[in-house]
């Protein structure tokens, strides 16, 4: 196990105007399951390239227990990285595949066949181990690669959208036994994915990426419940949060449509804001209520277990999460009620959140 840190670290390309990261300042404590959370480009994998020696840096120093590995070839960092495409040897059978890093290292014959096992039993994939990669579904050669990484008892795990290939039932199953496992070996590991489902269910801590920089770091709660700024109020959630223009009347803010709501406590209400809501922030009645606010529904969504009921409020259009039994029809009239404990206030010009 191991202490990661990044300190001030900038990498640009030079077909790039912007720098692929920029000023990360990050740190991941020992045994954590940090997730690197973003849109496409935005340098959650060149942040992972650079810890795994693929990349190099062109400021800042990157540090494992402390000591600084920027100078040091991937071999000697001592870390596993599994990729997108587990980039396995197709003409190796699995237990080969699995050996290959045990080799290189020269290890006895005896030991390299102990540590095979031992992985390929944690991993349910013995009976796989005379087969060759084109003989496996993208479940099992993920599994091989998993078991790759983890024969080399690295200090740190590096994961680089491993799960992207898989099928959507295949692929939360396997985040759910990823997570117990890293829990179980316990060590280090930092996972990129562009799949906040992924992000909020893996990961201790997230660390949110946009443009190469760092927008929030904190865990799932805090990322969902108080993002940052804008950019992680609309990225996080699905459907994401609810943003509106508001203005100040008095005490209160008035949103689309009129619909006014109370200013959170300790927030002095000003102009030069806008109000998030997440769908699940919004209740939703059927019939008039006091202090509720009159809106039309546009579409309703089912989903199973429940339902996102899309309304429109002046030039606004909401969601809204129900419960699966409420689903209104196309230009039906319905009452918002905004709940007070999740009102979030951004400043309209800069997007941080103020409370």
């Amino acid at each position: 196990m191991a202490r990661v840190e990044y300190d001030d670290v900038s990498k640009r390309f030079p077909t790039q105007d912007r720098a692929a990261v920029d000023h990360l300042d990050l740190d991941v404590a020992d045994g954590e399951f940090l997730v690197l959370l973003g849109p496409s480009g935005c340098g959650k994998t060149t942040a992972l390239r650079m810890l795994a020696g693929l990349e190099y840096p062109d400021q800042g120093d990157i540090l494992i227990d402390g000591g600084s590995v920027v100078r040091l070839e991937p071999k000697d960092r001592d870390v596993a990285l599994v990729f997108q495409s587990y980039a396995l040897y197709p003409h190796m059978s699995v237990r080969n595949n699995i050996q290959y890093p045990l080799r290189i290292r020269k290890l006895s014959p005896e030991e390299q066949s102990r540590k095979v096992e031992r992985v390929a039993e944690l991993l349910g994939i013995r009976h796989l181990l005379p087969r060759r990669p084109a003989q496996l579904s993208g479940g099992e050669q993920q599994r091989v690669a998993l078991a790759r990484a983890i024969v080399r008892e690295p200090r740190v795990f590096l994961m680089d959208e491993p799960l992207s290939n898989l099928d959507a039932k295949l692929r939360t199953h396997t985040r759910t036994e990823l997570k117990a496992l890293q829990k179980q070996l316990g060590v280090t590991t930092i996972f990129v994915t562009h799949d906040q489902a992924e992000a909020m269910t893996m990961g201790d801590r997230i660390a949110v990426l946009d443009a190469g920089r760092l927008q929030q770091l904190g865990s799932p709660d805090t990322v969902y419940q108080r993002p940052a700024n804008l950019f992680v109020a609309q990225f996080i959630g699905s459907p994401p949060m609810n943003i509106i223009d508001a203005r100040r009347d008095g005490g209160a803010l008035v949103l689309a449509g009129d619909w006014r709501v109370e200013t959170p406590r300790g927030v002095a209400a000003k102009d030069g804001v806008k109000v998030g809501l997440r769908p699940e922030a919004i209740q939703l009645e059927l019939t008039p209520a006091p202090g509720a606010q009159p809106a039309e529904v546009l579409v309703s969504e089912p989903l199973g277990s429940e339902v996102i009921v899309n309304v429109t409020l002046g030039d606004a259009l909401l969601k809204v999460r129900t419960g699966p039994e409420v689903r209104p029809d196309p230009g039906t009239r319905v009452f918002l009620r905004a709940r007070p404990e999740g009102i979030r206030l951004f400043d309209a010009s800069s997007g941080a959140a103020l409370n």
